[in-house]
């Protein structure tokens, strides 16, 4: 069994990273019983060489028997607060983002791929043999129409054209009422 959030603290705050270096729950509790039994004199020499052989299992040892000595109790509060404070802040659901809208020219470009699709042009009924191919038809037809410029009512090109003529409605052509002359007159 991992360790809780708060041991991972308190571990911590005696400087150990139990989440950089991880020791099991069972090494440190093996540790720990190996601590009681070196309490006796002769035997406290093998516990400071396991110390020394390995720092990090002594230290998470030590740690671990002032927790349960209730020596980290003045500590727990406001770790558990602060885990808890993260805790709140990492479960709050993000602000929901409104989905991005479709411009009508991609709408327009899979108007067309369809029209494609369902046409004879590149290749038969419902398949494309040559995807790449129709997908630059269909872009150019839609690209031109965007513009206004004119496109071709027959081929491939037409049937693209009657499919997405719709999202892009003809403009008409401005027309300037009061034109005026200029006369420029140059002294000799």
């Amino acid at each position: 069994m991992a360790f809780s959030n708060l041991e991972k603290a308190l571990l911590l705050k005696l400087g150990i990273d139990v989440a950089r270096n991880p020791v099991s729950r069972a090494a440190v509790k093996t540790a720990v019983s190996m601590i009681g039994r070196q309490a006796v004199a002769p035997t406290a020499r093998v516990g400071l060489g396991l110390a020394r052989r390995n720092p990090l299992a002594a230290t998470g040892l030590a740690g671990l028997a002032a927790y349960e000595a209730g020596l980290l109790d003045q500590f727990e509060q406001p770790f558990e607060q602060a885990v808890r404070a993260v805790d709140e802040v990492v479960v709050q659901a993000p602000e929901r983002r409104r989905k991005k809208r479709r411009t009508k020219f991609n709408q327009a470009v899979s108007m067309g791929m369809k029209a494609v699709k369902n046409s004879t042009s590149y290749g038969k009924k419902g398949t494309i043999n040559n995807a790449k191919k129709a997908f630059s038809a269909v872009n150019k037809v839609a690209s031109k129409l965007n513009k206004g410029k004119k496109v071709s009512p027959k081929g491939p090109t037409g049937v693209i054209k009657r499919a997405i003529s719709r999202f892009f409605p003809k403009k008409k052509p401005v027309r300037r009422t009061g034109k005026s002359k200029i006369n420029i007159t140059v002294n000799r």
